[in-house]
């Protein structure tokens, strides 16, 4: 199965350099998987932790619902211009906002392949942080299981981080935030693929 791909995308592989673009993005310092459970507990008193609502998990890049990618006001008041939609089915993000989009046709269930699918959104969560001007959000239905991983592998691939630190950090912004098993496999499975790449 392939990405959805909504908007024009770039051609370039995405295996390539993942470890090296630290610097790339618009970040004023990189985050700590360590540190990031320090804030747990305010994580879990904290609005943005529901997956009613979306979470920041890193400067501009956000994990929300199905109803938050829906909403013309949530996604404005967020100023989001790109969209990853985790999930299947009809996804009716307000046609004027935002402008670049792409789909990936994924299930939650443990044996749902998810693997194939992340050197795509990688490189288009990737790209899209290159632009200092740029929002990013990543949903699925609920924000707790798919939306979570496809993050979690962004953060594996632009970091280095391992899949259980990937993870911990996102579940300190997101209370929410639980991969099922297949999925959690699957990324340490894309983590030895980041590695056995030449960069």
């Amino acid at each position: 199965m392939s990405c959805v791909k909504v908007t024009q995308m770039r051609s370039n592989n995405p295996h390539l350099h993942l470890h090296h673009t630290h610097s790339q993005l618009p970040m004023q310092a990189w985050p700590s998987p360590v540190s990031a459970g320090h804030s747990a507990h305010r994580a879990l008193h904290s609005p943005s932790s529901r997956n009613t609502r979306p979470s920041e998990i890193i400067p501009h890049l956000f994990i929300s619902d199905l109803s938050t990618a829906e909403s013309k006001t949530a996604l404005a008041t967020m100023g989001i211009t790109h969209v990853v939609s985790a999930m299947r089915g009809f996804v009716a993000v307000p046609a004027e906002l935002p402008t670049h989009r792409i789909q990936v046709p994924l299930d939650d269930f443990p044996f749902a392949e998810l693997v194939a699918h992340l050197p795509a959104t990688t490189s288009f969560i990737r790209d899209a942080l290159g632009n200092p001007n740029a929002r990013v959000l990543v949903h699925c239905a609920e924000g707790i299981s798919r939306s979570v991983s496809v993050v979690a592998a962004f953060l594996i691939a632009q970091y280095g981080w391992s899949p259980s630190q990937a993870i911990q950090y996102i579940k300190a912004k997101r209370r929410v935030a639980d991969p099922n098993p297949g999925f959690v496999g699957q990324l340490h499975e894309y983590a030895e693929l980041l590695r056995r790449t030449p960069s």
